[in-house]
């Protein structure tokens, strides 16, 4: 935690909260590619934090499938769509002293600017919680936010922010092709892609001006590692990083799209910490109060970087760092709103630290998307930088390739681990070349066959770390089928520690699975229940936040027996 001002007698300043009694808070609305449950549980959180202050809170949130129109929830529920003209209509209404924009996902984000825009908050005197509309303009107006971080020299990409075809297909020329599109006020990389040349370019821009009136058309960092820190501020100055995290996949392909590991496992310290004060010193830039995420591009060759993104809101990413290391974004980011310091918050895991306790992972976490491609007509399946997944699963484990495997399973897709794939392919080169749901599991048969992590280093520009994980479970999966009769046990423990599962042990081994899992208990060989407790085991934890892994000698928590 890092603080640049002294905050005085903390436990008398509740600040914000003290001059108003009913919330807003605008929901996300209907479930659709890139806006999905993350932000019914953020929302839901703040719903919580609010009340526990005594806050009366108005929800409006057209979704009645979500968990935050709940009836013990919010005090009134409009089911109404989150859009300025029936936002306005509520508040002529309720009345409300304050608005939280920040938990609805970018719906809420830009139904409150523009309510801010018209006049409508101003008239009705209704005050913004957390982050000012104007820091959130600052992120979310291309030209605004690279003015701003150039302005305390910080790198953004080379580009142009542009409202028209000839001002876009000028931006081109003047960046030089291949260049990056991207759309301000979108979510999901909607109207984004990738233009070797002008006619794509043009054939992007047509899109990306439907969905947004601000085109970004950027130098093109496709290769660059991309790193996410999740980053919290209160509005007394005081600043941690909750979480770090890498996409597997490198830039390109949108994070909503790629594998995401928690905590990052391919910088070294420099870089982490270089990144770190980087997210600091950006988010007290902009006066963010509350959670925000911010989004770099990393040269792996040069520790050159660029700020891709600042989302001044809970996102997809705050809700998977959230889940990942247990410590509560949304429920924080609602206290900070009403004008707590991190100081004054309790962590509720270990009920004896604060909110400003930067979290320590003993374990990794795994983001694996999950696409429904077949459910539509007409769409290519070719992964990029517009988001076409449906949803996500998250696995936690001891390894890269524990938590990996974990995550495989739980996507539902009849697969049981990434060994043997369920999959058959008849151009392996391709499959492994061309970014697609299926490509990960052409990585793996790849690497269980000829190619090397240096060839798919080449071809995917992958890490050499994941792949050489990867080429370890491999390694470990040709053993397995070779093993005849009784299986060693130690050999038997290294499958279990890779994330193998015993159906996946025994058809590689062909054997039954209940004979991999008698000849399992046979070796004594069990997982163990481990805690998520944000401090590594630093701090007895109070949690029923827990997972299975075979790296461990004993439980975290006792049983009743």
């Amino acid at each position: 935690m890092e603080n640049t001002e002294d905050t005085g007698s903390l436990g008398a300043r509740k600040g914000q909260g003290e001059s108003f009694s009913k919330i807003l808070l605008l929901g996300s609305g209907a479930l659709k590619i890139g806006e999905a449950g993350e932000f019914d549980y953020s929302g839901s959180q703040a719903i919580k934090a609010f009340k526990e202050e005594g806050k009366e809170v108005v929800l409006i949130n057209p979704n009645i499938a979500t968990n935050q129109t709940s009836w013990n929830l919010a005090d009134k529920v409009y089911f109404n769509p989150v859009t300025p003209a029936f936002v306005e209509r509520v508040i002529e209404k309720e009345k409300p002293d304050a608005i939280a924009l920040s938990f609805g996902g970018q719906t809420a984000l830009n139904c409150g600017v523009a309510l801010e825009q018209s006049g409508v908050l101003e008239k009705h005197g209704i005050q913004v919680l957390g982050t000012s509309v104007d820091s959130i303009q600052k992120t979310e107006d291309r030209a605004a936010f690279n003015a701003e971080l150039r302005s305390i020299n910080v790198d953004v990409p080379k580009s142009f922010a542009c409202e028209t075809m000839d001002e876009a297909l000028k931006a081109g020329q003047s960046i030089g092709y291949p260049v990056i599109i991207r759309g301000a006020f979108a979510l999901g990389g909607k109207g984004s892609g990738r233009a070797m040349n002008e006619k794509e370019l043009n054939e992007i821009c047509k899109v990306s001006f439907v969905e947004s009136p601000q085109v970004l058309v950027e130098e093109d960092l496709t290769g660059w590692k991309e790193i996410e820190y999740e980053v919290v501020r209160d509005r007394f100055d005081n600043c941690i990083t909750v979480c770090n995290m890498e996409n597997v996949d490198p830039l390109g392909i949108h994070t909503g799209e790629s594998i995401v590991v928690a905590p990052s496992q391919t910088l070294d310290n420099h870089e982490y910490q270089m990144l770190r004060s980087i997210a600091l010193k950006v988010i007290r830039h902009l006066q963010i109060v509350g959670e925000c995420n911010i989004q770099y591009a990393l040269d792996p060759k040069s520790r050159k970087y660029r700020v891709i993104e600042v989302n001044a809101r809970l996102s997809r990413s705050s809700a998977l760092a959230s889940k990942a290391t247990g410590y509560p974004l949304a429920f924080v980011a609602a206290k900070l709103a009403l004008g707590y310091s991190l100081p004054e918050l309790s962590n509720a895991i270990t009920e004896v630290t604060c909110a400003d306790f930067e979290p320590s992972l003993d374990y990794v976490a795994v983001k694996m998307p999950r696409w429904d491609l077949q459910k539509f007509r007409f769409v290519s399946d070719k992964v990029t930088s517009e988001m076409k997944s449906v949803g996500e699963v998250m696995a936690l484990g001891r390894s890269f390739e524990e938590a990996l495997q974990k995550a495989v399973r739980m996507l539902n897709i009849g697969c049981i681990g990434l060994f043997p794939s369920h999959l058959e392919f008849t151009d392996l080169d391709a499959e492994v070349k061309k970014p697609t749901p299926r490509r990960i599991f052409a990585i793996a048969q790849a690497l269980r066959g000829s190619w090397s992590p240096e060839q798919i280093n080449i071809a995917t520009g992958i890490d050499l770390w994941f792949l050489n994980r990867m080429k370890d479970a491999a390694t470990l999966a040709k053993e397995l089928s070779e093993s005849k009769g009784d299986m060693p046990a130690a050999l038997l423990l290294k499958a279990k520690k890779t994330g193998f599962s015993d159906s996946s042990i025994g058809k590689l081994a062909k054997a039954d699975t209940d004979e991999i899992r008698m000849l399992r208990k046979k070796h004594n060989i069990l997982p163990v229940v481990k805690q998520v407790d944000t401090l590594a085991g630093e701090f007895p934890a109070h949690t029923n936040y827990l997972y299975l892994t075979y790296h461990g000698q004993e439980h975290d928590i006792a049983f009743d027996t």
